[in-house]
């Protein structure tokens, strides 16, 4: 292996001489791969095959993040207790609170089950394709290739070095570690309900399901009747968490005259799932629709795991699953129904969960076929043919200037007639259609299917929402209602998530952005999306709730004293969450309090309405006052001026020491997501818990007819080890709100300063 830092010239003599030309010491009997990285570290993978494109990612990947891998198979091999003892908490920042313990006996009973291995053995299209099989074993090559030649000893990242936890991974590994990411908001959100289930200690049949209704993201596609050049334009905007394996990570895979695609990735998978090609460009939201169902069993009397189907008796399967610790082992007995695992049992029910993604093994097969399209019409054929989006909506522009939405996620085949029957019981229809608890005693409340559908127990592509247009579409995570208010969607199962409903703030947000772009009203130029526009309007950072009622709430001060200042700083207020803004961290206090209050508004929400209601301001809410008075006196409290910026209480830790962000929190209508474990709440030290969670990848991207103009921004930089040079340069430009210029072509590419070139041969 042979690291150089070249010229353009010698560069491009190097890449050009034989199409690929991977020359010399790189030369293989599949090619080799060289990684070329430009500005900020972000690694351009080039190849013959898919064998070699999986290597030269697998290399890359492992050379900025190695540590946080090797943490990531630690989970999925159920191995965190033993390394890292079993109270501590697992990491997951998606499921809520969860001790290694329980994450590891999920995990075993996963692996135990042989579920990985069945799912991804299945003959494509349900399980991998061979372009796919050949990248899960690059990348697992290139990552093992990288740690061979670097040594666990001497790894760069102190985080893992020489720790007994680092090992060479194996593809069923890898394969494990997709698996994962295909159950988020399925089953792999119940792991701690599912590694304590237990009939000896019956519990509320309520089951608590953890809330993720902050982690999303916002996707706008604009069509040729929106854009300045009349072309499509897309905006990508992601918020996951800055922690653990559900972090991004951007890269270009390039096999000359088969695939170009340059985007970013879940950690460990070794494929883009939100980037463009020549002429496309998608990104994901997370969607309404629900991942699994409950089935409420009824117990046989005297007998708590055997349950009724149609009058028979049908008796549990457990399984005995021992985790090891530094000093000994856990065992605990799991139990399972037709349906699925159990999570918690009542003395006479219990509930058992059934995950639609827990033989998903096509999500990948999805994926590559999209990075393979260049326009929406191919993206829609590669989503009808594999059915296998786990849990994310679909915006997507093309140089043709169609913008396109689709929920064309894997979701339970469960029909608002069937939920009519098999929602039966007191508990099923308190949740409903929230959560969706079928009646697990009648065998007719099994799953439907589609004709279409890939698989029975799914709808098929004819049943999803989806909206093509020339104006635009998008999405911040409410349901598919309002693609487009101009065209909403309605009539399609409850279980894809509700229409007529009251919209997020996030949401009006960005029609509001969409609507003042369109006609030019927002003060960033002539009407019409271009990339330069879309970054503004980002990073404009807005408050909705305070350009709804600022106004109103300094009205409130009147004749009291104690509120004179407060008001007086929100009166200055420029309404943004920049870090320089003053008056910021005051109304985050007040807004998180007052949002509570049952009577917040004059006007309430209308359906006919839904962008602008509800709104005004009731200020004879003993709650919205209360609110205010609380904000001023738990400030003096912690001693925090009132008029103190946003940069003196809101930073992320991700990528150095204490970073200054912009943004806000859900409730207060940003589109700018930033949010640490506090929710917004001052802590002790009179600041918020450190931001570990918001925009992350972000993309914006324009097809033209002379090829793709983008610009991006991975707000916690390429690498997760504290060292490197690339653990917090992108960070500080997300503070100062500056953009990376997307390189996508060879000239582009070339044309680096920073350029550097690594030839691989293995």
């Amino acid at each position: 292996m042979l690291l150089r830092r070249i010229g353009a010239v010698t560069a491009a003599v190097a890449l050009t001489v034989t199409g690929l030309s991977v020359p010399g010491d790189a030369s293989t009997a599949h090619g080799g791969a060289v990684i070329r990285r430009t500005e900020y570290g972000i690694p351009h993978i080039v190849a013959k095959d898919f064998t070699g494109l999986g290597y030269g990612y697998g290399y890359a990947f492992a050379e900025d993040n190695l540590c946080a891998l090797a943490d990531a198979i630690t989970t999925v091999d159920g191995d965190r207790s033993r390394y890292f003892g079993p109270d501590a908490d697992a990491g997951n920042q998606t499921v809520g609170p969860l001790r290694n313990i329980d994450s590891d006996v999920y995990h075993r009973a996963i692996n135990a089950s042989g579920v990985v291995p069945r799912t991804m053995s299945q003959p494509p299209p349900l399980g991998p394709t061979a372009d796919v099989k050949d990248l899960i074993g690059g990348y697992v090559a290139g990552v093992n290739g990288y740690l061979a030649a670097t040594g666990v000893s001497r790894l760069p990242d102190p985080t893992c070095r020489a720790k007994p936890w680092v090992h060479a991974i194996t593809v069923s590994e890898l394969e494990s570690l997709l698996y994962e990411q295909t159950q988020f908001g399925g089953i792999g959100a119940l792991q701690a309900q599912i590694a304590n289930a237990t009939p000896a200690a019956p519990t509320s049949s309520k089951l608590v399901v953890p809330d993720n209704a902050d982690l999303g993201s916002n996707g706008i596609a604009v069509g040729s009747a929106g854009t300045a050049g009349g072309n499509g334009l897309l905006l990508a905007n992601p918020h996951f968490p800055y922690l653990g394996a559900t972090r991004f990570y951007q890269v270009q895979l390039t096999i000359p005259g088969v695939i170009d695609v340059t985007g970013a990735s879940l950690y460990g998978t070794p494929l883009v799932e939100i980037g463009h090609t020549a002429g496309l460009a998608w990104t994901h939201t997370v969607s309404t629709a629900q991942r699994f169902t409950l089935y409420e069993l009824h117990l046989v009397p005297g007998n708590p795991t055997s349950y009724f189907i149609d009058g028979r008796i049908v008796p549990m399967t457990t399984e005995s699953i021992s985790v090891p610790l530094a000093d000994g082992q856990v065992t605990r007995t799991l139990y399972t129904s037709i349906y699925g695992p159990l999570v918690t049992w009542t003395p006479s029910t219990a509930l058992a969960v059934k995950g639609v993604n827990v033989d998903n093994g096509r999500s990948t097969n999805e994926w590559l076929a999209m990075g393979r399209s260049t326009s929406v019409a191919q993206l829609r054929a590669a989503q009808d043919k594999y059915q296998g989006i786990p849990f994310t909506n679909t915006i997507a522009a093309d140089s043709t200037g169609t913008a396109y939405y689709a929920d064309s996620s894997v979701v339970p085949h469960v029909t608002d007639a069937q939920a009519a029957r098999c929602v039966d019981s007191p508990l099923g229809k308190s949740m409903y259609p929230a959560r969706t608890v079928l009646d697990g005693s009648i065998s007719e409340c099994a799953w439907g299917s589609d004709p279409d559908a890939i698989q029975p127990g799914i709808f098929g592509p004819s049943e999803q929402p989806s909206l093509s247009r020339k104006d635009f579409v998008t999405n911040s995570n409410d349901s598919y209602w309002l693609a487009n208010p101009a065209a909403p969607l309605t009539g399609f199962p409850l279980i894809y998530g509700p229409t007529g409903t009251q919209r997020t703030f996030r949401t009006r947000l960005g029609l509001d952005i969409i609507d003042r772009r369109l006609h030019g009203t927002d003060g960033l130029g002539t009407p019409g999306f271009t990339v330069s526009s879309t970054q503004q309007a980002l990073f404009t950072d807005r408050n909705l709730t305070a350009e709804m009622t600022r106004d109103a709430v300094v009205s409130l001060c009147g004749n009291e004293p104690a509120l004179t200042v407060a008001c007086h700083v929100l009166s200055a207020w420029d309404l943004r969450d920049d870090p320089r803004s003053v008056g910021a961290v005051l109304w985050r206090q007040f807004w998180l309090n007052a949002v509570k209050a049952p009577d917040l508004w004059l006007v309430p929400f209308d359906a006919a309405h839904p962008a602008t209601t509800p709104n005004t301001l009731n200020t004879a809410s003993a709650g919205v006052r209360k609110a205010l008075a609380d904000a001023v006196q738990r400030m003096a409290d912690l001693h925090v001026p009132l008029d103190a910026p946003l940069s003196s209480a809101q930073y992320t830790l991700v990528g150095g020491p204490a970073i200054p962000v912009p943004g806000c929190t859900n409730p207060e209508g940003c589109f700018n997501i930033v949010t640490g474990q506090d929710a917004g709440t001052l802590g002790p030290d009179g600041r918020f818990a450190p931001v570990i969670f918001g925009s992350s990848f972000m993309m914006a991207a324009q097809l033209t007819p002379h090829g793709p103009v983008a610009r991006t921004l991975l707000s916690y930089s390429e690498s997760s080890n504290p060292d490197s040079p690339h653990h917090g340069d992108q960070t500080r430009l997300f503070a100062a709100k500056r953009w990376v210029t997307d390189r996508y072509t060879e000239a582009e590419i070339l044309s680096s300063p920073n350029l550097s070139v690594r030839y691989l041969g293995f």
